[in-house]
């Protein structure tokens, strides 16, 4: 898949978009450094917890294992938080940078594109990545961003200007399980780390949620042109969307090499919209609704 040499600096990124979710980052690193002192506390003393051990085990040999054990055990829960904090907040920031260069660089020519859609745009990370790329080409296309929340569209256009690409950009509140747009509207529709929340309500593992996670990618596909690209990074379900496009007999699927995201595995996948979808013998399909 098309990969792009273009980086900047995390911190530039983060005073631009900011962080969705800083919550979660603060409950992890809360509980590091809790655990962090409570492992301090286990070595400083560490008689004092073996005694009270000793206490409800008999076994002197017992009480110092138990001690001991309980100590590394809240180390090493302080490592993995901290770990995982880390992670957290290089996936929020400088990857989701990093993945929408290279989910642009998956379109092979920008300068035929007139209309693009980002379902899910939030901070915008990758709608202003797609708006660059037209403008860089020199193309009158503009880049549409959707996102269930308009609040979530208004500041997205703030961070548009500030990227000097705001005149590529429009920004809409809408149901991206029922996209507000005809069939065969858009030349490339792209997604980054949006679908799997979709059906969250359900649970992530229900087949209520999968049901859902279907249902956008239908969207995707039909709003979609004959010849249009598709780009998809997401979290978790991905074998499972390459078996939906499958289904619906999308060309050049590729999926790329693992990258750990918050946490967990993700893939990029990028297909093609072949110009006819044939259902049968000379019988042309034109319903791409899941």
């Amino acid at each position: 898949m098309g990969k792009t040499n273009s980086s900047r600096d995390w911190t530039q990124i983060y005073a631009i978009y900011g962080m969705d979710q800083w919550q979660t980052l603060v409950f992890l690193l809360f509980h590091a450094v809790f655990f962090s002192l409570l492992s301090v506390l286990f070595l400083l003393y560490f008689e004092s917890i073996f005694h009270f051990f000793q206490t409800f085990l008999s076994s002197p040999g017992a009480a110092r294992f138990a001690a001991g054990f309980s100590g590394g055990v809240t180390a090493i829960s302080a490592v993995c938080l901290f770990f995982a904090a880390a992670n957290f907040f290089y996936s929020a920031g400088p990857l989701h940078y990093d993945m929408a260069q290279r989910m642009v660089g998956s379109v092979n020519d920008w300068s035929t594109v007139k209309l693009a859609l980002d379902i899910g745009c939030g901070r915008g990370i990758l709608l202003n990545a797609v708006a660059t790329q037209l403008k860089k080409t020199g193309s009158s296309g503009r880049v549409v961003g959707l996102d269930p929340s308009k609040r979530t569209t208004l500041s997205t256009l703030r961070t548009a200007n500030v990227e000097g690409v705001g005149e590529y950009v429009t920004c809409r509140e809408g149901d991206v399980r029922s996209l507000p747009f005809g069939d065969n509207y858009f030349d490339v529709v792209v997604s980054a780390v949006f679908v799997h929340t979709v059906g969250k309500e359900y649970g992530h593992r229900t087949v209520e949620a999968a049901a859902e996670r279907m249902r956008v990618l239908g969207e995707m596909v039909r709003v979609l042109k004959p010849g249009g690209v598709g780009v998809l990074w997401d979290l978790l379900h991905v074998p499972e969307y390459v078996r939906r496009l499958q289904e619906l007999k999308m060309e050049d699927i590729r999926v790329s090499e693992r990258v750990t995201a918050f946490m967990v595995s993700s893939h990029m996948v990028s297909f093609r919209k072949p110009s006819q979808h044939v259902a049968g013998p000379g019988e042309v399909r034109l319903d791409w609704r899941c």
